[in-house]
């Protein structure tokens, strides 16, 4: 399997790197490891996704999707250097709740329960951010694709101020066939954006160019974080007895009983017994590989 998503398009670092395959930071966020894998991606974009594109419309949520996703594809294959792949939409769906958090920040005068609201959003960031810390989950990618989104959030998510909103409202004159009588001093004209807004705008968008174009020259350049962080792995898997980070499972001992059992004792405790007849080392493999990861 791992064989045929290299071959349409999955992140193999080696071959991005070495081969100069960076087509493949992109497609890599089509493919899915299987059903399930692109059933739970789907629903995750559904939920997010219709929100904001009734807000804001598909083109500006198509771009936070792509670029979040291409930022995902970029810390992934800086920090995970091995023979594994990498495939899924997780670090554009991580981007599109970035955004909506930089969103919520921005045009923080236009919400009624701001608090409420980000405490929402920062416990679906971090408790899914928690879920990335088992194996065999890109947890860089969303790490990655949460960044980006964030930073483009406050580029493209930008609406008016509330009181310039009001302003329009109120200038805009009453009902049919009335005539407002003109106020008697001018009222000062409300800015459409407020001070900060453009100066979340601007150090998101240089943030964010700069960022890429660094991530990208160093990839391309063959770094490897990890040299420069040796504990940034803990980011995408903690190790356990249950599990090593490396994909291999925990070692086990398996021991043949009378009438055809085997005994398979997983290194973290764990133990159930077979039927089976003359098992053979790769069928005894198989069960330690079930049984204790």
């Amino acid at each position: 399997m791992i064989d045929r998503l290299v071959k349409m398009g999955a992140l193999d670092v080696a071959k991005v790197v070495h081969g100069r395959q960076g087509w493949r930071l992109i497609t890599c966020m089509w493919l899915h490891a299987g059903v399930v894998h692109l059933l739970i991606n789907m629903l995750c974009l559904l939920v997010v996704g219709i929100r904001l594109e009734q807000e804001f419309g598909f083109v500006r949520i198509g771009l936070v999707y792509l670029i979040s996703g291409f930022g995902g594809s970029l810390m992934s294959a800086l920090f995970i250097q091995s023979s594994s792949v990498s495939v899924g939409a997780s670090g554009a769906l991580f981007g599109l709740i970035g955004s909506m958090l930089s969103e919520l920040i921005t045009n923080w005068s236009l919400y009624a329960n701001k608090v409420a609201a980000l405490l929402t959003l920062l416990l679906v960031i971090l408790s899914n951010l928690a879920l990335g810390l088992l194996p065999r989950v890109d947890n860089f990618a969303h790490i990655g694709g949460l960044v980006s989104g964030f930073l483009l959030g406050f580029v493209v998510f930008v609406r008016p101020h509330l009181d310039w909103l009001t302003q329009q409202q109120r200038s805009g004159g009453g009902g049919q066939g009335q005539q407002q009588a003109p106020p008697p001093v001018a009222a000062a004209r409300k800015r459409k954006h407020r001070t900060y807004q453009y100066v979340l705008w601007l150090a998101a968008a240089a943030l964010l160019v700069a960022g890429l174009t660094a991530a990208t020259v160093l990839l391309f350049r063959g770094y490897d974080a990890n040299q420069h962080c040796p504990w940034c792995h803990y980011l995408s898997c903690v190790p356990t007895r249950r599990w090593r980070c490396d994909g291999s499972p925990t070692t086990c001992t398996a021991t043949t009983q009378e009438n055809n059992t085997l005994s398979v004792v997983c290194e973290g405790g764990s133990n159930r017994t077979y039927v089976v007849a003359a098992a053979s080392q790769d069928r005894i493999k198989d069960l330690c590989n079930q049984l204790c990861t």
